[in-house]
């Protein structure tokens, strides 16, 4: 592997960065095949479950109300 090549995370084939918009895919196809992932909801990001973000916006908002109250 040379300076400015990678594995493809994908099918682990060289991926070149220079001139490569697909980078740091290796192709087009590549690419598809993540675009797909992500779509197809494949991939998370991890974070806070849905009931903990419901939880946290309806504190803010119960003390926004709070604040609106004494005003």
């Amino acid at each position: 592997m040379t300076s400015g090549t990678r594995p493809c995370p994908l099918c682990r084939k060289d991926a070149v960065k220079v001139g490569n918009k697909f980078w740091p895919l290796c192709s087009e196809r590549c690419h598809l095949v993540d675009l797909g992932k992500w779509l197809g909801e494949e991939y998370r990001v991890s974070g806070e479950s849905d009931e903990q973000a419901a939880d946290a916006v309806a504190s803010v908002i119960d003390a926004d109300l709070v604040g609106a109250d004494r005003s």
